[in-house]
């Protein structure tokens, strides 16, 4: 348990340093990138290599095109993928990765940018770099010294320091990295609107100013979504709601049921009920219908005419939820 704690101390201490020392080399390195025309090459080995495909992977997705190439695969042909368009990410705690340091006149020679998150900018990696991110630790989590632990770690904070500042200079939105993510949940949650989700045409139940309770029931209990039905004016404008839940309430110690059902529905409606308008994305209407606790949701125009309705289970099943 001690080493436990230990470690966890040293490798927060590491990450919390990094934020110390950043200065204007930093701005200089995510100028670099914004500037390019190319891609992101992110190239190191062992550790330092996991780190890469991780930085390549979180670049790509959030705005910057990167792709990893492995330092000891490039001699071997892989550095056929370097132009002169692009930037180099060099990602070695000491900086002599003997490795690392073969490439790198290669890599200059082809034209392209270094950037360093290096340990050591004493170092021939730390000296030939446009750039050098100083990625340094006081020392290891590793009881021997020897595992690159807290030095890994800050590698992959710095990493990610560098990608968010390049998403919000790039003026990355959720939509955006929507689009990269499109076949999973995440995606779901950041791309699916209302619109796409909502019950409309004859799936939306809706009945007219002058409908009785009973026939808003029977418009209820024969669309697809049979928790609500919406009251609606000649030209379509939204004027209430009724749901199960209200009807269940009328319905509580009356004598003469008859009577309830032949109430008109304006005197039992919810006459400002909530709702969303089109173009809203579906996880805020969920957060909507979450905090008030409702499983319907009506979806509007710009001018207030009843488009559709959301039900919670269709959200769910969207994968939203």
């Amino acid at each position: 348990m001690q080493q436990a704690r230990e470690t966890l101390e040293l490798e927060s201490a590491a990450v919390a340093c990094l934020a110390q020392r950043l200065d204007d080399t930093f701005v200089d390195a995510v100028q670099l990138l914004l500037e390019m025309s190319g891609r992101v090459i992110v190239t190191g080995i062992g550790k330092s290599g996991a780190i890469g495909r991780k930085l390549a992977g979180t670049l790509t997705s959030t705005g910057t095109p990167a792709y990893f190439m492995h330092s000891a695969e490039a001699v071997h042909g892989d550095l056929g993928m370097v132009t002169a368009d692009d930037v180099a990410i060099l990602i070695t705690n000491s900086g002599e990765t003997a490795e690392i340091v073969r490439i790198l006149p290669v890599i200059k020679r082809r034209g392209a940018k270094l950037i360093a998150i290096c340990g050591n900018d004493d170092s021939t990696v730390g000296r030939e770099s446009d750039v050098m991110l100083d990625a340094s630790v006081e020392r290891e989590a590793c009881p021997l010294g020897l595992a690159p632990t807290s030095s890994a770690l800050a590698e992959l904070a710095m990493g990610d320091a560098l990608a968010m500042a390049l998403m919000r200079a790039r003026g990355f939105t959720m939509e955006d990295y929507g689009a990269t993510h499109p076949g999973g949940a995440l995606g779901k949650r950041v791309l699916l609107r209302v619109e796409d989700v909502m019950h409309g045409g004859d799936d939306n139940p809706t009945v007219g100013l002058d409908a009785t309770v009973e026939a808003a029931l029977l418009a209820m209990s024969t669309a697809s979504v049979r928790g609500a039905v919406s009251i609606v004016d000649e030209d379509g404008m939204m004027r209430g709601l009724f749901t199960d839940g209200d009807f269940r309430l009328l319905m509580q110690n009356v004598a003469d049921r008859n009577e309830v059902m032949a109430r008109p529905i304006v005197e039992v409606m919810t006459c400002e009920p909530t709702t969303v308008r089109v173009g809203t994305m579906a996880i805020e209407a969920v957060q909507i219908m979450d905090e008030r606790e409702f499983d319907n949701l009506p979806v509007l125009d710009d001018e207030g005419r009843i488009l559709g309705i959301l039900d919670v289970q269709d959200l769910m099943k969207a994968g939203i939820v």
